[in-house]
């Protein structure tokens, strides 16, 4: 009799991931590769069937895909979030008169040797 739980723990400790990508429509693969990335990050097995639930029902028709993704985004990992961030560069600019008489005086001091 203890062996029958120990099985069934196994049993779900080896839960596949669903193979049931749909290339052809945009959508469903774009929801598919999220789906893919968060079960391949998921520790826990039953992350990994909340998100093979979700893929069910999905695939199924049952939820739409603004549902999908607000049950699924708990389970992301985000790579990097340092990517985006709102670092701003700076840019210095000059006027185009102040351009041309800056290049004047290099000209004329590369010419006399300054």
């Amino acid at each position: 009799m203890d062996k029958e739980p120990d099985a069934n723990k196994e049993k779900e400790s080896t839960e596949p991931s669903k193979l049931i990508d749909r290339p052809s429509d945009f959508r469903f693969h774009a929801a598919y590769l999220i789906y893919s990335d968060a079960w391949d990050k998921a520790s826990s097995t039953e992350v990994k069937l909340k998100l093979n639930e979700i893929m069910d029902a999905l695939s199924a028709g049952n939820i739409d895909y603004e549902t999908f993704y607000r049950e699924i985004s708990p389970h992301r990992v985000e790579r990097n979030p340092e990517q985006y961030s709102s670092a701003r560069t700076y840019i210095e600019t000059q006027r185009k008169r102040d351009w041309r008489r800056r290049e004047e005086r290099e000209h004329r001091n590369k010419r006399h040797g300054r």
